[in-house]
């Protein structure tokens, strides 16, 4: 999957469409998923042009990726998450459901979340 401008992400970081925003800083901005799956439920995506978490890796400067999960963890805490716990889930191309093509990860918690897979493939 090749990173696309146009996608809705790059188009939330240049502010050409609102979110509500709960964290933003130089690495990462934060907010809430439109269609939650959780009552908290965050997207965290980083503000370079990075198609999954294995692009982000390869690519990415060390002071990216280390303000990018030193910005997850704070929110995780902004959240009120840390103390019950939370998940982050990261979708990594066609076999995962990647909708988007912008490297994000999502935040849930709030409540028990549950099993991670509901269904099992043989």
């Amino acid at each position: 999957m090749a990173y696309d401008p146009g996608n809705i992400f790059a188009r939330i970081l240049r502010k050409e469409i609102p979110a509500r925003t709960v964290y933003e800083d130089d690495f990462a901005l934060a907010f809430h998923d439109i269609a939650p799956q959780a009552p908290i439920h965050v997207l965290v995506i980083p503000k370079g042009p990075y198609v999954s978490i294995a692009d982000f890796g390869a690519t990415a400067s060390p002071e990216e990726i280390t303000g990018f999960w030193r910005a997850v963890s704070k929110i995780a805490e902004e959240q009120g998450l840390t103390h019950e716990g939370f998940r982050l889930i990261s979708n990594s191309g066609p076999n995962s459901g990647q909708e988007v093509p912008h490297f994000h990860v999502h935040l849930f918690g709030g409540a028990a979340l549950g099993p991670l897979l509901t269904q099992k493939t043989s």
